[in-house]
């Protein structure tokens, strides 16, 4: 036996079954939207926030942007390596507690410094979050039902984007934007108890080929794995993908067709959430009987997806009608959330036993860095010289860098499809 399979044998009688696996799932779902909900408030609350501090948009920016997805990004790493070596329920409960306090101190802000701390301290918390609950759903929930476990902790992200801009842009014009940091912050309370209730004290597995080295060491060697640099390069170019189509369409649609902040909040934003639920939920399904049938083809399908979604993005930068365009953005919605689960349980198939929480955090890393810093300024840059140039709306012409990379993204998958059957081999043998 090699050391790949020796990597993912675990002793199964941890797993968990009936309302125990119920309720640790549902206190993860939780974990996740609550987590998405207090990162995303600053993005609905933000013209409230720039008046009150007289904050600049380049202030606001620096805030809600780079700042924060470069905390989150790699305070991930050490998080996820100390998930792994057995920890994953102390880190979730830390991380919730870092996060809700400073999402409560954001109500208390009075200028560009202190709400800077702020978020920081929100991405500190909330790194943890995603590797540590990783790491628990590798140690208590079955390989038969993973890839769905995975699916279900993901649709936190739409839930909680969907939840966070409809209630949050309620309690900015009802209570103030204040108050709706403190209110925020004080449900991090009632998933804290979800968490001490629901999650086992201890997570800790024991895989016959233990941790060893720091976790950059540890990060350095699976980066090192050809098949992980290919996942690695898929997350980073869906990154680059999905974040201007997520900061760019409202203001497309309102600038193209005349719609208001409300009308496509309740147009797009539902729908983003929709489809973001049906994609992780499908996605994980999907996985699960991939790997149990040793699937040669385990990346195909997002990556089919995505020439479905690549097509119909682009095509809905250029309908005559506000519904047209906006039900040709649907594909997208779908084929960013159905990779999450693939994405996600193909890393730790590579990553093997003891090593799962690290590889979503490298993963993380590369989704969330470096695209959410640039994708955004390229596509700015693109309308402006658009624009400068006499295009009608030049911000159609800067969202065109959303469907290239996708179709980039699904070329990456097709070939992690064929990497991954030496992993699928092993892991049949679990």
């Amino acid at each position: 036996m090699n050391n790949s399979q020796k990597n993912i044998i675990t002793d199964k009688n941890q797993w968990l079954t009936g309302w125990r696996r119920n309720m640790l799932l549902t206190t993860l779902l939780l974990v996740s939207i609550f987590s998405q909900i207090d990162r995303i408030l600053p993005f609905i609350m933000a013209e409230s926030i720039k008046a009150d501090l007289n904050l600049s948009d380049t202030q606001l920016g620096l805030i809600t942007g780079l700042a924060f997805s470069a905390c989150y990004s790699f305070a991930s790493l050490p998080f996820a390596r100390i998930s792994d070596n057995g920890l994953a329920k102390q880190v979730l409960f830390w991380c919730i507690i870092i996060w809700s306090i400073m999402t409560g101190f954001g109500g208390l802000t009075t200028g560009f410094v202190t709400l800077a701390l702020s978020r920081f301290g929100v991405a500190l918390g909330e790194a943890g979050g995603t590797p540590a609950s990783h790491a628990i759903i590798v140690h208590k929930i079955s390989e038969k039902f993973r890839g769905r476990a995975l699916g279900l902790f993901s649709m936190g992200i739409p839930l909680g984007t969907m939840f966070g801009f409809s209630i949050g842009g309620w309690a900015n014009d009802t209570i103030g934007w204040r108050n709706a940091f403190f209110v925020a912050g004080a449900f991090g309370v009632f998933v804290l108890i979800m968490v001490v209730l629901f999650i086992q004290k201890n997570n800790r597995t024991k895989p016959v080929i233990a941790n060893t080295g720091n976790f950059f060491s540890s990060a350095k060697n699976l980066l090192a794995n050809p098949t992980f640099r290919w996942l690695f390069v898929a997350t980073n170019l869906l990154g680059f993908a999905s974040a201007p189509f997520y900061i760019f369409v409202s203001p497309f649609l309102i600038r193209t067709y005349g719609l208001t902040a409300a009308e496509v909040g309740l147009s797009f934003g539902i729908l983003q959430g929709l489809m973001g639920v049906a994609g992780t939920l499908l996605g994980g399904r999907l996985f699960d009987r991939a790997v149990s049938r040793g699937s040669r083809r385990l990346m195909n399908p997002p990556a089919i997806v995505f020439s479905i979604a690549a097509i119909t993005t682009t095509a809905a930068l250029f309908m005559p009608a506000s519904w047209m365009s906006i039900t040709l953005f649907i594909p997208g919605m779908f084929s960013f959330a159905f990779l999450l689960p693939h994405g996600f349980g193909a890393g730790h198939l590579v990553a093997g036993a003891g090593k799962q929480a690290l590889s979503s955090g490298l993963l993380m890393l590369g989704s969330g860095l470096l695209p959410a810093a640039l994708s955004p300024l390229l596509v700015g840059i693109i309308s402006d010289a658009a624009t400068a140039a006499g295009v009608d709306n030049g911000l159609k012409m800067g969202l065109l860098i959303s469907p290239l990379f996708i179709v980039l993204s699904g070329i990456c998958c097709f070939i992690i499809s064929r990497k991954l059957i030496p992993y699928l081999k092993s892991e049949k043998i679990v």
